[in-house]
């Protein structure tokens, strides 16, 4: 068996305040690592800054390292640990900025493990961010760990490219809305099942200028069982907390032997699923 544990974070991040954002985001990993051993903790979309910050985002991006991912991989060396989490990213093009998933690890000479940018943008993210072009598959020493945003996820093509290239856990993080909650934890499931794959689904809470995020973060694992949820208050609503499940990777190599999914695919009949709309 290779057996990990996976933790979930849902949060309230604070409108454009990164430093309050990492702050909090410190003190879960103290909370959740301080108390046992865990593999990875991952934190929704644009967890350091939330989501309206409109142009202020320029302001806001950080190189990949920065000052933002030195603070937190502190914190995932001092717990031997992998952090996933979303930021708004620049490279060299002060006014280009990213909506990105970074991978932080427990190696202090080389903490950023990999990094994704978005590839499936809304309409209205559009105009801020330039979307990503590829997904990538990023080795730890615990497995193979694919990385999506948002409306990602919505997106079957996404985690099917993640499990062809052999990624056996996708950690997803993102900013969905209240509205459309029920999409988010069918979809969650959904790629579980058809990909074979453990999915970490990490979703935001709170209200902003014209947004309500919805919670319902879960952790699902490769036939689609709920190995773990973040549930609501006392008064029926998403709660800040986390919850924290056992994976172990091996089965997903034993349910794909089993059920034959991956290995009965016929990629010759789905040609026009590359074509434009």
């Amino acid at each position: 068996m290779r057996e990990i544990q996976v933790a979930i974070v849902q949060s309230h991040p604070r409108l454009a305040e990164p430093r309050a954002n990492i702050d909090r985001m410190l003190e879960i990993i103290d909370v959740i690592a301080g108390a046992q051993r865990v593999n990875l903790i991952v934190f929704p979309e644009l967890a350091t800054t939330g989501y309206e910050c409109g142009v202020k985002f320029t302001e806001l991006a950080e190189p990949a390292p920065g000052p933002t991912i030195a603070a937190l991989a502190e914190r995932a060396e001092k717990y031997q640990t992998y952090l996933a989490f979303g930021m708004v990213v620049k490279h060299k093009v002060e006014s280009v900025v990213y909506d990105s998933a970074v991978l932080v690890g427990p190696d202090p000479d080389a903490p950023v493990v990999g990094q994704y940018i978005k590839v499936h943008l809304k309409p209205e993210e559009r105009p801020i961010f330039r979307g990503g072009l590829r997904f990538p598959v990023i080795e730890t020493n615990f497995g193979r760990v694919g990385l999506m945003l948002g409306w990602d996820v919505a997106f079957p093509e996404s985690a099917r490219t993640l499990a062809l290239d052999g990624a056996e856990l996708i950690a997803v993080c993102a900013n969905w809305e209240t509205q459309t909650i029920e999409e988010w934890r069918t979809l969650l499931q959904a790629r579980a099942i058809e990909n074979t794959v453990f999915v970490a689904g990490a979703n935001r809470i709170g209200d902003e200028y014209t947004y309500s995020f919805g919670g319902e973060s879960a952790l699902i694992g490769p036939r689609g069982e709920t190995l773990g949820t973040v549930g609501r208050d006392e008064n029926d609503r998403p709660k800040e907390a986390y919850s924290i499940a056992k994976m172990d990777l091996d089965l997903v190599k034993k349910y794909r032997e089993e059920l034959q999914i991956m290995q009965s695919r016929q990629p010759i009949a789905y040609r026009t699923v590359v074509k434009n709309y």
